[in-house]
């Protein structure tokens, strides 16, 4: 049982949330007290954040079930550097016009799962360039870079692993530390923010912003990190073996979202319907007793749910659907993502199954199909230079193109 008096906490705990804390007893006397504010940081390096953030999604959506107030800080600012913690490389430098196309794609899910509004226990979305674009450096490093030490800086798990396998770490990058805790302080003056969340990763970068607001404003400020999460096999949250899991349907369709979760392992039942749905206790840990191919059940209500919370329930309706006329009934169901190639000239089957994100390069589409795991309207393919026409579209218009038994796309004519 969690330890915790306070419903935020407690929920938190109990589904699996919880790392460390900074200071658990004060923050949980602080959320009893009354309501507090939240925030997480998430940097617009893509046009759509994918399954990995959804840790961090779901903290926000508890906190304000629980009756506190979320914040979702967007790193327009931030983004411009690139977070060096735990990477061997720099990351990419983003235009300005990249960044602010980025973060109009992934603002988009937020909508989702807060509820924005003016109220007191209201979601709210701000975005770093609005402090950091203003900056006055000289400024800035006489009133908070003598808070700093380079000695501690460079202990940080974060900057040391990079350091020990002698990659190089730019001062760009080394920066971002010191804005990041920076953005707390901010959020601490203009919205009472007095939490800072996120993955395991943050905690360096997280433990300074409290350092920061004792030291410029003598405010007790907290830290809560989540656990970085892996499947049971290893493989990192929101990837998969033909890319990311993106959270934006124009870029994953419902289904292939709901496939995601349909096919995760045995081992992660359990752990994934307390961390990514709202299922009662009782009720998940039924569903992660079951055992032998009862276990796929629970499976179908982890997609399900998972899928309703993002895409609504009348998408997660669906795409079960279609699932379950393609696999038990053998259908070439209308819900499948579809492609559009040009049929008339012929598209190559390399072409198509990368085009279907079945494969990231004609090479790996090769293999395969050499390893027969390809098959064009089920009947199965050995040949990697056929061609796909006209002349195999089926009486709905299509060509149902699969890879392995789960994976299906239909080919439509461009």
């Amino acid at each position: 049982m969690s330890q915790f008096k306070s419903e935020f906490l407690h929920t938190l705990s109990a589904r699996g949330f919880v790392h460390q804390i900074s200071d658990p007893e004060g923050l949980d006397a602080a959320c009893m007290k009354g309501s507090i504010s939240g925030y997480i940081g998430f940097d617009a390096t893509a046009t759509s954040l994918h399954a990995g953030s959804l840790v961090q999604i779901m903290m926000l959506r508890w906190m304000q079930k629980t009756g506190h107030r979320p914040i979702a800080l967007m790193g327009g600012g931030t983004t411009k550097i690139g977070d060096p913690s735990f990477k061997d490389e720099s990351r990419k430098l983003l235009t300005v016009e990249q960044i602010a196309t980025n973060l109009d794609g992934i603002k988009q899910v937020f909508a989702k799962f807060l509820a924005f509004g003016s109220g007191a226990k209201d979601a709210v979305m701000v975005n770093n360039a609005d402090w950091l674009d203003h900056l006055n450096y000289i400024d800035f490093l006489r009133d908070y870079g003598v808070h700093f030490t380079i000695n501690k800086m460079l202990a940080f798990d974060s900057v040391k692993l990079r350091l020990d396998r002698e990659q190089p770490l730019t001062f760009l990058e080394f920066n971002y530390m010191i804005l990041q805790a920076y953005d707390f302080l901010e959020l601490s003056r203009r919205q009472n923010c007095i939490l800072q969340m996120g993955g395991s990763d943050q905690w360096g970068n997280i433990v300074n912003g409290i350092e920061l607001g004792r030291r410029c404003d003598q405010k007790q400020l907290f830290a809560l990190t989540s656990p970085l999460l892996t499947t049971s096999s290893g493989a990192k949250m929101g990837k998969t073996m033909s890319g990311a899991v993106w959270l934006n349907a124009d870029l994953l369709s419902p289904y292939d979202y709901w496939q995601y979760w349909r096919n995760a392992e045995d081992a992660d039942v359990g752990r994934f319907l307390k961390l990514y749905t709202e299922l009662p206790l009782d009720e998940i840990a039924k569903l992660a007793a079951l055992g032998g191919s009862e276990i796929n059940d629970a499976k179908k209500v982890l997609a399900n749910e998972a899928t309703a919370l993002l895409h609504g329930r009348a998408a997660a309706e669906a795409a079960a659907e279609t699932a379950r006329r393609t696999f038990e009934e053998g259908q070439s169901a209308a819900g499948l993502p579809t492609i559009s190639l040009d049929l008339n000239a012929g598209a190559g089957l390399l072409q198509a199954l990368v085009a279907a994100g079945f494969a990231s390069s004609n090479g790996e589409a090769r293999r395969h199909i050499q390893g027969g795991a390809i098959r064009v309207n089920d009947a199965q393919v050995s040949d990697d230079k056929m061609v796909l026409t006209s002349a195999q579209l089926g009486n709905d218009g299509s060509i149902k193109l699969s890879m392995g038994k789960k994976k299906h796309v239909l080919v439509k004519p461009a």
